[in-house]
C-alpha cells in the first residue's frame, strides 16, 4: 500500500514533467534492478514450464499498457483524482477472481465493492456537469478506468504464476518481461526514451521510485501465494490514502467537497473488502 502510494504519487509527478513513456520505462528498468537483487537474498525458480511462460508473457503487456494509460491519465488530470479512480483495479481483479477463481466475498467486501463504485464515480463527476445535465468524466479518468481493468486481469494471472513458480520468480520474469515490452513499443512509435537532459535529483527520484514500485510489487505477489486475490488487491489499494495526501500536501491540489466526499466512500469501502 505505501510503496505503490508513494510511486503513484512520484509517477504523476515526473509524468507531467518528462511524459508517461519515459517515466514508466526508467521506472520499470530500476524496479527489474531491485527484483535482480531478491534472487541474491531468496532462492529464485529457474524452472518455468510453457503455460506459464505464455501467462508471464501476456502479464507483462497487460501491466504495461496499464500503467502507460494510467500514467497518462496523471498527465491528462489531478493526481488526487486520477488516484482515486484507480482503486478500481481492486473491483475488477476481485470481480476476476470471484467468476475465474472461484473465491468468494463475504457480505462486508460485496457491500465495500458496491461503495468503492459509488465513490468512484462521485469522484470521477464534475458537479458543475451534473447541474447541467451534461455529465462527462474528468480528463484522464477514461483512460484509467481501462488501466484498472488491465490491472484485475493481471493480478488474477499473477496469483496463479506465484503460486506456480513462487513470488520472487514471479516479480522477476514480469519485471523483465515489462522492461522488454516497453524497448519493442519504443522502437514501433519512434519513441525516444533518453533522460540525457532530465536534471540528477529527478533521475534519482526515478530510481527510488521504482525501487518503490517493485517492491510493492513483490509484496503482492507474497500476499497472493499466501492468501487469495479477492482478500489482497482490496488491503493493497488503499494506496490510494498515501498518493492522495502527499498530493494535497505537496502538490497543493484541491477537490471539491462532492470529490472528496467520493474519497471516504472509496476508502471505506476499501477498508471493509478487508473482512
Amino acid at each position: 500500500m505505501f510503496g505503490w502510494g508513494l510511486y503513484d504519487f512520484f509517477g504523476g509527478l515526473f509524468s507531467k514533467r518528462i511524459g508517461n513513456f519515459k517515466t514508466l520505462f526508467w521506472s520499470q528498468l530500476a524496479g527489474l534492478f531491485f527484483a535482480a537483487l531478491l534472487t541474491v537474498a531468496f532462492a529464485v525458480n529457474l524452472n518455468i514450464p510453457m503455460g506459464i511462460a505464455v501467462l508471464i508473457l501476456v502479464a507483462s503487456n497487460l501491466y504495461a499498457v496499464a500503467y502507460l494509460l494510467f500514467f497518462k491519465g496523471f498527465e491528462l488530470g489531478n493526481v488526487s483524482i486520477i488516484s482515486a479512480t484507480m482503486n478500481l483495479w481492486a473491483v475488477f481483479t476481485m470481480l476476476f477472481a470471484f467468476i475465474f477463481l472461484r473465491q468468494r466475498l463475504s457480505t462486508f467486501q460485496f457491500l465495500g465493492v458496491v461503495m468503492i463504485m459509488a465513490g468512484v464515480a462521485l469522484v470521477s463527476l464534475k458537479r458543475s456537469d451534473i447541474k447541467d445535465n451534461n455529465i462527462k468524466l474528468l480528463s484522464g479518468v477514461k483512460e484509467t478506468i481501462f488501466a484498472a481493468l488491465l490491472f484485475g486481469i493481471f493480478w488474477n494471472i499473477s496469483e496463479i504464476i506465484s503460486e506456480k513458480i513462487g513470488w520472487v520468480s514471479t516479480t522477476l520474469f514480469v519485471k523483465v518481461g515489462v522492461v522488454l515490452f516497453m524497448l519493442l513499443f519504443s522502437l514501433l512509435i519512434n519513441r525516444e526514451l533518453s533522460v540525457a537532459k532530465t536534471t540528477p535529483k529527478t533521475k534519482m527520484m526515478i530510481l527510488f521510485a521504482g525501487f518503490l514500485e517493485a517492491g510493492a510489487v513483490a509484496c503482492v505477489n507474497w500476499g497472493l501465494t499466501i492468501g487469495d486475490a479477492i482478500l489482497v488487491a482490496p488491503i493493497s489499494s488503499a494506496l490510494s490514502l498515501v498518493t492522495i495526501t502527499m498530493a494535497v500536501i505537496f502538490l497543493k491540489e484541491k477537490i471539491t467537497k462532492l470529490q472528496g466526499f467520493g474519497m471516504v466512500i472509496v476508502i471505506t469501502g476499501i477498508v471493509l473488502t478487508a473482512f
